[in-house]
């Protein structure tokens, strides 16, 4: 076992992290102070760059180090920055502790970024590849950076518009359906036809990862506004997550059993970072993004909680009449409030930016007579994504995380909670506007007519408490119970189904189930649209359908079906459909990647939109036959869905510096299975998916597990890099270690912390 130790400032008392053989810092402190000091410290150690990226990116600073490429990203997320009343931002989490427990943490992010100016070795080599420095961090950045967060459906609404404009609301069905069923009514005042392509293209930019290329870094001030487009937004529509939790009487214990695997865009490092902090009064394990105190999915030696996306709506996109700078308000007008902010560019003179915003939020696209803003639960109090976990992390009970959970906002989720006392429990949580003359579907006036009426009380959000079923489960799936108020619209857009039918299907099937039931069903590879699809093909001909008959309907990454369904259905059924439906280019552009529940159903029900359907599989089928043949070989006997389906990891910096990624990984399932994996379609990587897993054993702690891919470390030199990524594509899990017997045994190294010298 190695050892280390540093003096710090800013630390009262002694601490130390023990890092267990799978990359886990296991924080022991003599107060709270200093365990979430050391988790500042501990996450600044092992994702300074991630964290560096986090907060310049949100503050919209990243052109001072990188150039003028970054000018126009840089504008668009000081749009997006919470601006309001700072005193009531840290009242509104639920915890007085808010602010003092940030504080502490930045104070660690700090001392590490202190530790690395008197030892440039300690330095992320990132830094030294870019020419650039960490910069220290204020409590506030923590709260204030909003647009890494996710809510939705501005994105919707817009693309819902413009295909409206072109060819009807049943079109967009292609794109998205809706669920609970609801006519949509055009808010009367809109012109769907006013709202133009490009007007989300500054959300866009705000919201978008980090993106390097040579081209960008050499950008000059004549060029800056190059970059101000993005072209997609990361597959967001397939980010989600599925968990459940299941009662004593369900499991082979007699204990609750707690599962839990967000999906989100890949990345390296991982979006999540899994710690432990032990001091009086806190001992929590489980994982939190690493730019956040403490932990938002986890457990603290009582309860288990995990969360996944619940999709309401919580933005909205408002159109106004304008004229000399100012937008129409009832039978007046208002003017624009407009803010002047400096940009440092590196390389190039400070330039001055004009912020616009109008009563709603931010001004995002302007043309002439019309102006476009967006309003967010993210310029409310208490919106910051998932730091109001910072109230429920100490809950033991049931009532005690439902209250706390009344402080929740962003993003809207589904919780889920095991405690020692047999109880489960399912709530939905967050900020749902009250739109009382509109259903929020599509952009709406902004001159009064349309305006929020506060939000849904949490009390009035659905919940299950110790259901006689035995579990509770979601995917992003509709679960609005049966019964549910119609008039309270917390949103119309959901999941495909896929995920939670073969969820509930297991669970329902299984009444003594296990943690490695649990693991197991993390990441199930078969596939309900292809089980659908095969009923079609049951009497077609040629050796595409005979291969697909025959065939368990799972997506494993061994399988050759698998490669010929996915293909079949991705590249060809898919994208056939689509055509029939918009022969319209523009409007065939908006509807990609289109809607499963959707367009099955056409082929489900033979619509007579699609002709011929027999001949339609057919011909698809054929196509992705000879597809597969051109990418895997000729002899259907080599073929592997894992061969085209894989996982990486590069590195954000991959095309501007030598610094290692991680992958080629075969993977199976995929957007549609339970394994979340969704892929993009030029080459099948998976994009978006559960990079982190967790199953928690509720009382016998040391016997959970989990999984964080490619590994706990963004520090290339570190063991903990790339470890976990080759378990991750294989399904498997390490240990998720709580007490402190095991904890010591599995200690790799040792930083012991000291307070430096006042």
């Amino acid at each position: 076992m190695d050892e280390l130790s540093h003096h710090v400032p800013g630390l009262e008392q002694n601490a130390e992290i023990r890092i267990d053989t799978w990359g886990v810092p296991h924080i022991r402190a003599a107060s709270q102070h200093d365990a979430f000091f050391a988790q500042g410290l501990s996450a600044a150690r092992e994702r300074l760059f991630q964290l560096d990226i986090w907060r310049k990116r949100g503050l919209g600073l990243l052109a001072a180090d990188f150039g003028a490429g970054f000018l126009a990203q840089d504008r668009a997320a000081r749009l997006f920055l919470y601006r309001g009343d700072m005193a009531a931002e840290w009242a509104a989490y639920g915890t007085p502790e808010a602010r003092a427990i940030t504080e502490a943490f930045v104070a660690g992010i700090n001392a590490w970024i202190g530790l690395t100016e008197q030892d440039p070795s300690l330095l992320a080599p990132e830094f030294a590849a870019m020419g650039t420095r960490p910069q220290r961090w204020a409590a506030a950045d923590v709260v204030r950076i909003r647009s890494h967060g996710l809510v939705r459906n501005v994105l919707s609404e817009a693309a819902r518009a413009q295909v409206m404009a072109r060819a009807g609301l049943e079109t967009d069905l292609a794109r998205r359906s809706i669920d609970p069923p609801h006519d949509i009514v055009v808010p009367e005042g809109l012109d769907p036809s006013c709202v133009p392509e490009d007007v989300l293209d500054v959300f866009r930019l705000a919201t978008c990862a980090l993106d390097m290329s040579p081209e960008r870094l050499a950008a000059s001030l004549a060029d800056a506004w190059r970059w101000a487009k993005v072209s997609d937004l990361g597959d967001v529509y397939m980010q989600g997550s599925n968990n459940w939790a299941i009662a004593p009487a369900r499991t082979d214990t007699g204990r609750p059993i707690l599962a839990s695997d967000p999906h989100r865009a890949h990345a390296l490092p991982s979006l999540r970072s899994v710690v432990h902090l032990t001091a009086p009064g806190l001992d929590i394990i489980g994982a939190g993004e690493p730019a956040l105190p403490g932990i938002s999915i986890g457990h603290n030696g009582t309860a288990a909680f995990a969360l996944t996306i619940f999709p309401m709506d919580q933005e909205d996109l408002y159109v106004y009449e304008t004229e000399d700078g100012r937008t129409r308000h009832g039978d007046g007008w208002e003017a624009f409030t407009v803010v002047s902010e400096t940009i440092a560019v590196r390389g190039c003179p400070d330039q001055i930016v004009e912020l616009k915003f109008t009563r709603h939020g931010p001004v995002v696209r302007e043309k002439p007579g019309l102006a476009f803003a967006v309003r967010s639960v993210w310029s409310e109090p208490g919106s910051a994504a998932y730091f109001a976990s910072l109230a429920y992390m100490g809950a033991t009970t049931v009532k005690a995380f439902e209250q706390a959970l009344t402080h929740w906002s962003s993003p809207s989720v589904n919780q889920v909670y095991a405690d020692t006392s047999g109880h489960i429990a399912w709530f939905a949580a967050g900020s749902s506007p009250i739109r009382p003359n509109w259903d929020g579907l599509l952009p709406v006036p902004g001159d009064g007519r349309y305006e929020w009426a506060g939000f849904v009380p949490a009390s009035q959000l659905p919940r299950s408490i110790d259901p006689a079923r035995g579990f509770v489960a979601t995917a992003n799936e509709m679960n609005l119970p049966d019964g549910y108020p119609s008039d309270i619209h917390l949103g119309f857009e959901w999941a495909e189904w896929s995920r939670s039918r073969r969820i509930h299907d297991v669970l329902d099937r299984q009444p003594h189930h296990s943690v490695s039931d649990s693991a197991a069903l993390q990441t199930d590879d078969l596939s309900i649209p292809a089980r659908r699809l095969g009923r079609l093909i049951a009497g077609l001909p040629g050796p595409a359908a005979s291969l697909l008959r025959g065939w368990n309907h799972r997506l494993a990454r061994e399988s050759a079906a698998a490669a010929l369904q996915e293909v079949w259905w991705s590249k060809h059924l898919k994208q056939a459909l689509l055509d029939l439906l918009a022969p319209n280019p523009a409007v065939r552009r908006l509807l990609v990647p289109g809607d499963v529940e959707t367009l099955l159903g056409l082929l489900e029900t033979a619509d007579p939109l699609l002709g011929d359907r027999d001949a339609l599989l057919v011909r698809t089928l054929g196509a992705a036959w000879a597809d597969c043949a051109a990418r895997l070989g000729e002899n259907p006997a080599d073929w592997a869905w894992g061969k085209l389906h894989h996982g990486a990891f590069p590195h954000p910096l991959a095309r501007v510096a030598d610094l290692p990624g991680v992958g080629r990984l075969p993977k199976g399932g995929s957007g549609s299975t339970a394994m979340a994996a969704g892929y993009r379609l030029t080459d099948f990587k998976v994009t978006t998916g559960a990079s982190f897993r967790m199953v928690v054993d509720v009382g016998n702690w040391d016997a959970s597990r989990f999984i964080n891919a490619p590994g706990q470390s963004g520090d290339p030199r570190s063991p903990n890099y790339a470890d976990l990524a080759p378990l991750w594509a294989a399904g498997e899990t390490v240990p998720l270690l709580y007490s402190k017997q095991a904890v010591d045994a599995a200690t790799t190294l040792v930083i012991r912390l000291t307070p430096a010298a006042r």
